[in-house]
């Protein structure tokens, strides 16, 4: 008699990811592959939990109300998603824009993901902004890193008190950039940007995360 196979009474489901940002989640100048979404859903795979390719809403040098007009240009109101990821702030803070600006359209966007994670916290990720004055790019160009690193902290200090407030997962890479972001291996050709295998460390977390904490 054949033996039967169990896979065929399983329901095998695969689940959906968005991920919202700006240069860090786009992954400039790194393959698509090389994406720290892209690299999440790699692992993920690996431990047998399928995701479909991640849906990318994200460029380089958005703020937080660009990020917000690209999510309306997307045309994906109403779409829910399994999992959502946000990272955007450093270049609100690059072009001197203030906390108390940051602080709304930051909890405005919050408020948009959770909406995508069909109403559940649980499901979203909120990643803190890297410090890019420890770069090569930074150093070059002569900028003012403590200042920077002071402007990043508080940055990332409302970004994890609204974060805790309506209950989603926040992740610090920062301090961990800050060790490794001027590493020759840790950047891409323009000196500033992260290179993949930043990004791998910044999937992990958000595997650890999703492993540990969520329901799938």
């Amino acid at each position: 008699m054949e033996k039967e196979n169990s896979k065929d009474f399983m329901e095998e489901k695969t689940f959906t990811y968005l991920a919202l940002g700006d240069s860090y989640t786009i992954g400039e100048s790194v393959d698509e592959k090389d994406r720290y979404p892209n690299q999440t859903v790699k692992l993920l795979k690996a431990n047998e939990l399928e995701f479909e390719k991640p849906t990318i809403i994200a460029k380089t040098g958005w703020t937080t109300d660009e990020l917000t007009k690209g999510i309306n240009d997307a045309g994906i109101a109403g779409k829910t998603y399994d999992l959502v990821t946000l990272l955007i702030g450093v270049n609100n803070q690059f072009r001197g824009r203030s906390l108390e600006n940051y602080e709304s359209e930051f909890r405005t966007l919050l408020q948009d993901a959770i909406i995508f994670a069909k109403g559940n916290p649980n499901s979203v990720v909120v990643i803190s902004i890297p410090d890019w004055g420890v770069t090569p790019f930074a150093v070059n160009r002569g900028s003012d890193q403590e200042k920077i690193a002071k402007e990043i902290d508080e940055f990332n200090a409302a970004k994890k008190s609204i974060a805790e407030q309506m209950n989603v997962h926040y992740i610090d890479i920062t301090e961990e950039y800050r060790e490794i972001g001027a590493l020759p291996q840790m950047v891409v050709s323009d000196n500033l940007h992260p290179s993949a295998l930043v990004y791998e460390r910044w999937a992990k977390k958000i595997e650890q995360v999703i492993f540990e904490k969520m329901d799938f």
